[in-house]
């Protein structure tokens, strides 16, 4: 993960927040749920949250190195209501959810952030902290701290 740095992390009281530069291949993928990991740990949050947060990330970061454009930007939120996670590339093209068959290898990555999310989760216009003069799209998703399973 040697390539892969911390550009920003700030705190305040009512959080924090952290972004990453990814790798343009997919490394970042390994990459991205070490960091999520990580830094989801460090906060004391239960187990069950930062497995459901690893598994999201790892799919929008698929998503993005498959079918976004690099480069690729991980960001982390985490504030006492919630952590919000977004993948951020510079494609315009942006995802889709679709009903797959049970035969189907693919296809189910945001049928999985839709369901683990509770439907907290999108895409919108994004711009870069790595790359100001570059405008993309960060793809999200939403978990409340305090999981009501």
């Amino acid at each position: 993960m040697a390539e892969t740095a911390v550009v920003a992390a700030r705190s305040s009281s009512v959080g924090q927040s952290m972004v990453w530069r990814l790798r343009d291949d997919a490394r970042a993928v390994g990459d991205a749920r070490d960091l999520v990991r990580r830094a989801l740990l460090l906060t004391g949050l239960g187990q069950d949250l930062v497995d459901d947060a690893v598994l999201m990330v790892s799919e929008l970061v698929t998503n993005a190195i498959l079918y976004g454009d690099a480069p690729y930007e991980l960001v982390l939120r985490i504030d006492p209501a919630e952590v919000i996670c977004m993948v951020v590339d510079a494609g315009t093209v942006r995802p889709i959810l679709r009903r797959t068959d049970n035969q189907a290898e693919n296809g189910r990555g945001l049928l999985i952030v839709a369901e683990l999310s509770a439907g907290l989760y999108g895409c919108i216009p994004h711009g870069f902290t790595t790359c100001p003069e570059l405008a993309g799209k960060a793809t999200w998703f939403a978990l409340p701290r305090i999981q009501l399973r």
